[in-house]
């Protein structure tokens, strides 16, 4: 019994590490993908600063960053606070197979 919980506790574990490896993952590739896009978008003004820095405030540029970072939160909402009813559900299922198992 002691093993099974240990074993249920490493599961859980590794679960919200892989989720939380997810969520940094996910970040990285916001950040590279959209400062290549950005730089690709910009590429033709580079003739001043202040052309350089007005194509940046442009809807064009900002939206990728806008659009996707909302997904980004989200995903980051779902990782850092959405875990209670799975663990929950996890508990539940591992209940009910260890009261199955023992009849």
């Amino acid at each position: 019994m002691k093993n099974q919980e240990s074993n249920l506790k490493y599961i859980r574990a590794k679960n919200k590490v892989d989720k939380e490896k997810g969520f940094y993952s996910h970040f990285a590739i916001y950040i590279l993908v959209n400062i290549a896009i950005t730089a690709v978008k910009v590429w033709n003004d580079l003739n001043s600063w202040d052309t350089f820095t007005n194509e940046l405030k442009t809807i064009d540029v900002l939206s990728s960053w806008v659009i996707w970072g909302i997904f980004l939160i989200l995903h980051f909402i779902s990782f850092k606070y959405g875990q209670g009813w799975e663990e929950r559900k996890i508990q539940e299922y591992m209940n009910k197979e260890l009261s199955d198992d023992s009849k």
